[in-house]
């Protein structure tokens, strides 16, 4: 008599494990799964074992059968129950409660047994219903290998690797595994509607390592062996093809149970927006206390197939016990009573076969979930083409049903509803009477469908996996010394993947748009980059200084690549400079290169600024006097120039102050100091760049090469002094230009020998300057308009506002005056007056007039009559009289 086993508990106890071996530990052995996908796999394990021909793999999709075969891996509905086995297992016998299937698995239970052994395998759930229908249910009672925990929420993001998110529906599994995709590098897809081949593949995808994370509907909760550390419920409600409705405790416990394998501890909590679960269902699912199975599917089996209404009646012929219930809604006698309700369809079945053809059409599986009446159409155009028991489908209905389904092009879903249109022809190859040459269409159809799981497994790969992120991050994984290559176009290739570009030392991954993405694939390729970030530091510390060049703001190039910034430093002329990139490099070199750029800004300063690089090293001035070392340092602080007009006169520079800081570059005159070199457009653009840096500000730069310009109200005296500039009126003028100016008409003064005289309009062109503007120019040299023009008002002679002219207060200290000056000064108002009565003619006076003679007294220079210096009214005296007048 065959011994009964009932093996029960929760999963990763290793029941399958056991099974298997006892299973093989016989002569001859049959076990039944609930996944096509399971029977496979412990097909491939019984044939390594025992060899191929000694094990056969039977689903309702596929069959490979050696005559020799003495093993058997079978789905539950395809197990060959008539031969005769050593041992014969079931698996996952808590299913016999589902609605659909169950019937199936209660059948097993009650009627298939092995000559020697009996193994059920399940969850500890169902032990008080085997013993409530006497079935011996006192045996193996098995434990986790590892402890189930509870984390509570945590969002998406911050999953740890090898986690599992649960969800149910297609837009939510995809819109988690997208979301992954961009954050953690991608994750593998478990979804119910996958073919066995698509799912086994995603499997293997996560299995690798080549992904860390898995999203998954509660297929993963049945029988799937995967190395998950932690399961997260992005939700805990489902649509189950009637209602929406909320998981079971022991659904729950199920699919938590596959966090932890063997001896590694798992860990179950929610996410996204799956509700917080009650202290109750998580104390459950830690100690797997569910509700026992009260009740099992149950059908009668010994069904009369004499004509369609014995076969109804024998199905709905009840069990005799409270604990084996019918489901009159299952779907394959929903289709038989369709049929029956069909007056010709009901007489047509009169006979044995054709009553059995038809309940072998109804019970084809509705592999593409569409539902009753979608499922009952496909049926009923299968029926009117094999109602005959002699009736085949013939090749040609067979190509053309699948000529629109063999096509590997289209998106996710419609691979998944060709793959599933596929499998129903599948199904039906491997019926020997519905086809006319079923071997050749298994072929053919599996084929078709092994094509359709490999291009559904790529787009499902390609959607929600970065490859290059992945294949980085394994090779990291297994210690593995990566190979970076870098390409002339900064192009960087990681063991043949391109990964992103090198601009100078900084990293620039390919999914830039996509920044988390762009993070992690950083995070995986900086290791195999670093040994050429460290080359191109060598290479950087011995460049020339012509691999080097100045960029905008404050950018430092080698080789036209960003590879540092100035920042602020003691001094304007001293910036610091801050390495950009090679963050991860080792720190000597990183700072041999920090180093190698400050020596070259350093060196660009003085090569651009020469002057004031001396000056403000203080390498020029220790041989200056204290004026002239002030005039230095004015210098070194404000930048190209320096207003002198507003000075205090009384520290006036010597003449070898001033050939003292010619030698250092410096030339200073009647209105500014200035730095020639410092006001060439290369070093305008230096200074205003140095200036922004140190000021935290950006520093206007001068048109380039003007002579002068109308500045705006940005323009600061401050601004315009750093480009070599000082303000003349409404226009900023060159300082060695402004200089040049005010000897030209300090010229034109000593040349009329007069305090009045006139400037020619060409002077304009001194300091590129518009006619209109050169009045203001020359009024802020300290001029005023002695005459205008009557008729156009142009002026046309000018004076000195000054008491002393030109500012020269020396020369005036020196010019000693004779006590007796004073007599001649009544004389001297009465001609100064005659020159303002009005005139008949603009003809100046002429030389040998008293006119001309009053103007050489005025000028304290003797008469050409005279032999000695006669005194006279001071220049500065008749300058008042005139500018109180104006």
């Amino acid at each position: 008599m065959s011994e009964l086993k009932a093996v029960l508990g929760p999963t990763n106890t290793g029941k399958t494990h056991y099974a298997i071996d006892r299973l093989m530990g016989h002569a001859s052995g049959m076990i039944g799964l609930p996944l096509r996908l399971l029977a496979r796999e412990v097909y491939d394990r019984m044939r390594a074992a025992k060899g191929d021909d000694a094990v056969a793999l039977i689903t309702g999709e596929e069959r490979i059968w050696p005559k020799e075969a003495r093993y058997f891996a079978c789905t539950v509905e395809a197990m060959p129950v008539h031969v005769a086995v050593d041992c014969l297992a079931i698996d996952e016998i808590q299913l016999a409660e589902d609605p659909d299937r169950g019937h199936i698995f209660t059948d097993r239970i009650l009627n298939a047994r092995g000559t020697y052994e009996t193994i059920f395998l399940g969850a500890e759930t169902m032990r008080p219903i085997l013993r409530s229908l006497d079935l011996p249910a006192d045996g193996e009672q098995r434990s986790r290998f590892s402890d189930l925990s509870y984390s509570g929420p945590v969002k998406i993001t911050k999953l740890p690797k090898r986690s599992a998110v649960i969800a149910f529906g297609s837009e939510e599994v995809y819109a988690i595994g997208e979301l992954l995709k961009r954050q953690k590098g991608g994750a593998a897809i478990i979804m119910g509607a996958l073919s066995p081949r698509t799912r086994n593949a995603q499997v293997d995808l996560y299995q690798s390592g080549e992904v860390d994370y898995l999203v998954a509907t509660d297929a993963v909760g049945m029988g799937l062996n995967l190395d998950v550390d932690h399961v997260a419920f992005a939700s805990s409600s489902k649509f189950d093809g009637q209602r929406l409705r909320r998981l079971s405790p022991a659904e729950m416990g199920q699919i938590a149970g596959r966090a932890g394998r063997f001896r590694s501890q798992g860990s179950f909590g929610e996410t996204a927006d799956c509700p917080v679960f009650e202290d109750d269902l998580v104390t459950r699912i830690v100690n797997h206390t569910f509700d026992p199975v009260d009740h099992l599917q149950w059908r009668n089996s010994d069904l009369d197939l004499s004509d369609i209404g014995h076969l109804m009646r024998g199905l709905a012929k009840p069990s005799g016990s409270a604990f084996l219930r019918q489901n009159p809604n299952a779907l394959d006698e929903w289709t038989l009573r369709r049929f029956a309700a069909d007056p010709e369809i009901l007489a047509s079945t009169a006979k044995p076969e054709i009553t059995r053809r038809l309940w072998d059409l109804c019970r084809l599986p509705d592999f593409r979930k569409a539902g009753h009446e979608g499922h009952f159409r496909l049926v009923q155009s299968l029926h009117e083409h094999l109602a005959e028991p002699s009736a085949r489908l013939s090749n040609d209905a067979m190509e053309n049903r699948l000529e629109r389904l063999s096509s590997a092009t289209g998106d996710i879903p419609t691979l998944q509803n060709r793959l599933a249109a596929v499998r129903t022809w599948t199904y039906a190859a491997h019926r020997d009477d519905w086809l006319e040459h079923p071997e050749e269409w298994r072929e053919n159809t599996r084929r078709i469908e092994d094509r359709l799981s490999d291009a559904l497994h790529e787009a499902l790969t390609d959607r929600f996996v970065d490859r290059r992120t992945t294949a980085l991050l394994a090779g990291l994984k297994k210690d593995k010394s990566l190979t970076a290559d870098l390409e002339s176009n900064g192009e960087v290739r990681v063991e043949g993947h391109l990964v992103g570009h090198l601009k100078g030392l900084t990293f620039e991954p390919v999914s830039s748009s996509r920044a988390l993405e762009g993070k992690a694939l950083r995070h995986a390729a900086i290791s195999a980059l670093q040994p050429i970030l460290e080359r191109r530091l060598s290479d950087m510390a011995t460049a020339d200084d012509s691999a080097f060049s100045r960029g905008s703001e404050g950018y430092i190039l080698y080789k036209d690549e960003i590879v540092g910034r100035l920042k602020k430093g003691s001094h304007w002329l001293k910036p610091i400079v801050e390495l950009i990139g090679a963050k991860d490099t080792h720190t000597d070199l990183w700072q041999v290169g920090t180093s190698r750029l400050q020596v070259w800004i350093g060196g660009h300063i003085e090569k651009i600024l020469p002057s004031l690089h001396g000056l403000c090293v203080g390498q020029n001035t220790e041989t200056l006097s204290g004026v002239a070392k002030g005039y230095a340092y004015r210098l070194a602080e404000t930048g190209a120039a320096v207003d002198l007009r507003a000075d205090d006169h009384s520290a006036r520079l010597e003449a070898t102050d001033r050939e003292s800081l010619k030698a250092v570059g410096v030339r200073t005159g009647r209105v500014a100091a200035h730095l020639p070199d410092a006001q060439k457009p290369a070093a305008q653009n230096l200074i205003a760049l140095l200036r922004s840096v140190f000021d935290g500000v950006t520093c206007l730069v001068a048109p380039a090469g003007a002579g002068s310009f109308a500045p705006d109200s940005s323009w600061t005296d401050a601004a315009l002094q750093a480009n070599g500039y000082i303000r003349l009126g409404q226009r900023a003028v060159r300082a060695d230009l402004a200089e040049r100016l005010a000897w030209e008409v300090s010229k034109r003064r000593r040349e009329a020998g007069t305090p009045v005289f006139a400037l020619p309009p060409e002077l304009a062109s001194v300091v590129s300057c518009p006619g209109e503007a050169f009045p203001d120019v020359l009024k802020s040299l300290g001029l005023s308009i002695a005459e205008k023009d009557p008729e156009s008002g142009v002026p046309t002679l000018w004076r000195y506002k000054s008491k002393f002219r030109d500012g020269d207060k020396k020369e005036k200290n020196r010019t000693s005056k004779p006590r007796g000056a004073r007599q001649k000064k009544p004389e001297a108002a009465r001609q100064l007056k005659s020159r303002h009565q009005p005139r008949k003619s603009k003809r100046r006076a002429d030389p040998d007039s008293p006119f001309a003679a009053l103007a050489t007294l005025i000028d304290g220079k003797k008469s050409p009559s005279e032999g000695s210096a006669t005194p006279t009214k001071t220049e500065g005296q008749g300058a008042n009289a005139e500018s109180e007048r104006d």
